[in-house]
């Protein structure tokens, strides 16, 4: 007896296989179209910007002569509003990581917080900047410095951390942990030498991913008065600052006005770029050498 009528068979076969070819075709539009515009936006960036680009450029002050203007104050900004933004947000995002999927217990409160935590990921980022307006600004009275931009930051991708932390220590083989165990070894030494080496090439990926993110944030930092023009070079955490994400855009608002500004938003983005792609070169090549040796 047939239980099976091949006629059918080969007729839903062949309208899966159509399906699938139509829908391979959409995404592959798609994807170009997404390429397509991506590589229009770079070439005319580099191609607006690539003249203005020299020593001056790159080592000179702001000013208010387009002319005249550098931005090696916004790149000092930046470099430490990273260096406030990184380790905070590591220490802190794999250390929350840490307690959740290790510690608390499972039940309502764990329910809550994770789901609190997935909903903070997709809170627009001007939200982070009156949160961190109002509490590291006003109410701690830290003014617009370092320190309170690159706080308001860390809120900011502190939820992209978390989640990809915890994902990387559900991704640890369960026999591994239960081998530590059985050897005699404590929780917090099982966490140290298995967990955490195993995990932390997935860590350090979302965490790539998510300073990427802060590098080129605008919006926090306009609404916690992070100015435009600066002259003194910032110096430390508790200094004034601009950073080249503020240059950029307020460039570009005046470029409507002179249009040289124009060109040196262009500019300033290509630094920022090759900054950003620097950055990650290192984190890939740190994360690398722990997949290579765990």
């Amino acid at each position: 007896m047939n239980y099976v009528d091949i006629d059918q068979v080969q007729k839903n076969m062949n309208t899966r296989i159509i399906k699938n070819n139509i829908l391979k075709y959409i995404f592959f539009i798609a994807t170009t179209i997404g390429l397509v515009v991506l590589a229009a936006l770079l070439i005319q960036v580099i191609t607006q910007g690539i003249s203005s680009i020299n020593m001056d450029f790159l080592t000179g002050r702001l000013s208010t002569e387009a002319s005249r203007a550098g931005i090696m104050g916004a790149i000092l900004g930046t470099f430490w509003l990273m260096a406030v933004v990184i380790p905070v947000t590591i220490v802190v995002g794999i250390g929350t990581a840490l307690y959740l999927e290790l510690y608390l217990r499972k039940g309502k409160v764990q329910s809550m917080i994770q789901t609190n935590i997935a909903n903070l990921a997709g809170v627009p980022s001007i939200v982070y900047g009156i949160l961190g307006l109002t509490i590291f600004v006003r109410a701690m009275d830290f003014g617009n410095i370092v320190l309170a931009g690159g706080l308001t930051l860390s809120l900011l991708i502190l939820p992209i951390v978390i989640v990809a932390a915890q994902e990387a220590i559900r991704s640890v083989p369960q026999h591994l942990t239960e081998a530590s165990y059985g050897m005699g070894a404590t929780k917090w030494q099982t966490i140290r030498r298995i967990i955490l080496p195993a995990a932390l090439p997935g860590m350090l990926t979302g965490a790539i991913l998510a300073i990427s993110r802060a590098i080129g944030e605008t919006a926090p930092l306009t609404v916690i008065g992070i100015p435009a023009l600066l002259i003194p070079f910032p110096g430390g955490i508790f200094d004034k600052f601009t950073a080249l994400p503020m240059q950029i855009y307020y460039w570009t608002l005046d470029s409507s006005l002179v249009d040289e500004y124009a060109n040196l938003a262009a500019a300033t983005i290509i630094v920022l770029l090759l900054l950003l792609f620097a950055l990650n070169s290192i984190a890939i090549l740190i994360r690398n050498k722990f997949q290579q040796r765990y």
